[in-house]
Order: C-alpha cells, then sequence, then structure tokens
C-alpha cells in the first residue's frame, strides 16, 4: 500500500516502536490516512471479495444446519405429541371367529377404560388404503389376512389403564394386542435427539471454520501492510486504535457475507417447502411429510437464521481484533 506524503517515514523502526505507549500527538493525521482511498484494509479488493464468498458459503451451511435441527425438533415434537395422544390395538384374523364380533367387543373395552376418550375402529376398506403406499393401488386383498386396527384416542394429561385392558383383552379377544406407542416414543426421542445434537456439532464447526479462516485472512492483511502499521505507529496510533480500525472493516465483511449465505440458505428452505407442498398429493409425498414434516421451519427457523447471521458478524469482527493484538504484540 502507498504511504500519503503526508506522513513521514520513520528513519528507524524499533523507535517507531518505542513510541506506541506515548499519546497519539496527531489523531487528526491518522484518522486521515484511514479514510483515505486505500485503507488499511481494503475492502473491495480481490482479498476481501474472496472472504466474503468464503463466510458467505460458511454461514450458508451453518444456516441449513440450524435449520434442519429447528425442522427436526419441531417434527419430533410433533410427532411425540401425536404418537402420544393415541394407542391401537391390532386384530390379527382368525378363521375360527368373527373379527367384526370381535372389533366390536373389543371397542366395547376401549370405551370402559379410564382415560380413553374416544375409540376409533378402521374398516376394512381404510385399512388396504395404508397398504397402497408399499402394495400399490388395484390389488385384490380380500384373501389375504389383513390385520385391523382399532385407534384408542387418549384424554389429555390423563394416565390410562392399559394394564387392565391388556388384562381383558387376553381373557375375552384372544388375537387382540394392545400397543400403547411407548417403544415408539422413545425411539422417536432418541433418533430426534441424535440428529439435533449432530446439527448442533456441525454448526459449531462451521462457526469454528469461519473464525479460523478470518483469521489468516487478518493475519494476510496485516503483513500485507506493515508498512502502513509502522506509519501509524510512527505518528502515535496506538495498537487499540489499529485493532479497532480492523475490527470495523471485518465486521462489514462477516455481516455482508452472513447476509449473503444466510439469505441463500432461507431461499434453499423455501424452495424445498414448496416443492413439498407440490409432492404432498401422493402417497410418496405422504410418507415424506409423515417421517420429515411438511419443511416448514416456522419463524424460529429463520430466527435461528438470523441468529446465525449475527453471530458470524461477530466472530469476525472479535477474532480479526484479537489477531490484529496478537500481531502486534509479536512484532513489537
Amino acid at each position: 500500500m502507498e504511504v500519503p506524503a503526508t506522513v513521514p517515514r520513520p528513519s528507524d523502526p524499533r523507535a517507531a516502536r518505542q513510541r506506541r505507549s506515548e499519546p497519539a500527538t496527531r489523531p487528526d493525521l491518522v484518522t486521515r490516512l484511514l479514510r483515505r482511498d486505500a485503507p488499511l484494509v481494503p475492502v473491495e479488493s480481490a482479498a476481501s471479495r474472496g472472504l466474503v464468498g468464503v463466510i458467505a458459503i460458511l454461514t450458508f451451511l451453518a444456516a441449513l444446519c440450524a435449520g434442519t435441527v429447528e425442522l427436526v425438533a419441531s417434527s419430533s415434537a410433533q410427532w411425540r405429541s401425536a404418537v402420544g395422544r393415541e394407542a391401537t390395538v391390532q386384530m390379527r384374523p382368525n378363521p375360527r371367529r368373527n373379527i367384526e364380533a370381535d372389533l366390536a367387543e373389543v371397542a366395547d373395552l376401549a370405551r370402559g377404560t379410564a382415560g380413553v376418550a374416544e375409540v376409533h375402529v378402521v374398516d376394512k376398506a381404510e385399512s388396504e388404503r395404508m397398504l397402497e403406499p408399499w402394495l400399490g393401488r388395484g390389488l385384490d386383498l380380500s384373501d389375504l389376512p389383513v390385520p385391523r386396527l382399532i385407534v384408542l384416542k387418549l384424554q389429555d394429561g390423563a394416565t390410562p389403564d392399559f394394564a387392565g385392558l391388556r388384562a381383558l383383552l387376553a381373557e375375552r379377544v384372544p388375537g387382540a394386542t394392545l400397543d400403547d406407542h411407548g417403544g415408539w416414543v422413545s425411539r422417536l426421542s432418541t433418533m430426534a435427539n441424535t440428529v439435533v445434537v449432530a446439527g448442533a456439532v456441525l454448526t459449531l464447526l462451521v462457526l469454528l471454520a469461519t473464525a479460523l479462516a478470518v483469521a489468516f485472512a487478518t493475519h494476510g492483511a496485516m503483513a500485507g501492510n506493515r508498512e502502513v502499521v509502522e506509519v501509524l505507529h510512527f505518528v502515535g496510533a496506538h495498537d487499540r486504535f489499529i485493532a479497532r480500525e480492523f475490527q470495523r472493516r471485518f465486521f462489514r465483511l462477516g455481516l455482508k457475507g452472513g447476509l449473503i449465505g444466510g439469505c441463500f440458505a432461507l431461499g434453499v428452505i423455501l424452495v424445498l417447502s414448496f416443492l413439498s407442498a407440490s409432492w404432498r398429493e401422493s402417497p410418496a409425498g405422504d410418507q415424506i411429510e409423515a417421517m420429515f414434516g411438511a419443511l416448514d421451519i416456522g419463524w424460529r427457523g429463520a430466527a435461528s437464521a438470523a441468529v446465525i447471521v449475527l453471530l458470524v458478524a461477530a466472530i469476525t469482527a472479535v477474532v480479526s481484533r484479537q489477531t490484529v493484538k496478537h500481531f502486534l504484540n509479536r512484532t513489537s
């Protein structure tokens, strides 16, 4: 970087370094030096544009990870809430018994159980429709021993007497099996918590990579502007003044790159949400929505992306300031 002609060059760099602790005698000259067309950290240089691109990519990945964590967490809460409010009784066909009469008796026993609010007997046609995503449409399932289901809607906050209902079913309706979905809830919770922890760890790793990229970029900028830093020391600039200037410029770079990456991440999520809505009418789309939700992160997902953008900008500013201080202390 070319040194302005109005700033005298020091004849002895060691003497210039000794003046760091002295008060700034010409702060107006230092300020004008940093406000010229060639600042300490050129914002429009190729290195700055490259750093903005790297920060944008890393922010995009971090925002996607954060959005995925929020999507999985919300979908898991919905799954557990839906599964926990229901229980099912599976009736296996027995050629020696009338399955319709058994279904009616199971329904009567379930209605008399404490904590059960509603009982729904799934008819044969509905049971066959449940198998269409796996077996396809148009098949004649009349000769197959398709199990029948009875769905029990549970009262909010109630503790149903499943033990008593199981004993009654075993005594009066052979072939009926009660499932309170406790195993499903446990497995869903374990899977969701694993995904959430993995996503959080990936987000932290991406933020760490952002900090390392900013540290290397700041170190390179300091090395490339060593003579300017010496001139600033010569005219009386303190280390904290130089570090503050780097912090301001890198904060702008980090905020710009973070906004670009965050907007791209939100755009990708909106596109996936639109595609999910278009697939929803098909059987495969129903299964995808049942497993992954509607791919709608909601306001909390958008807020998490905004927080990631602000975190990237803050990390960029803090890391650049600390890197400048470390560089100045090492070269003193």
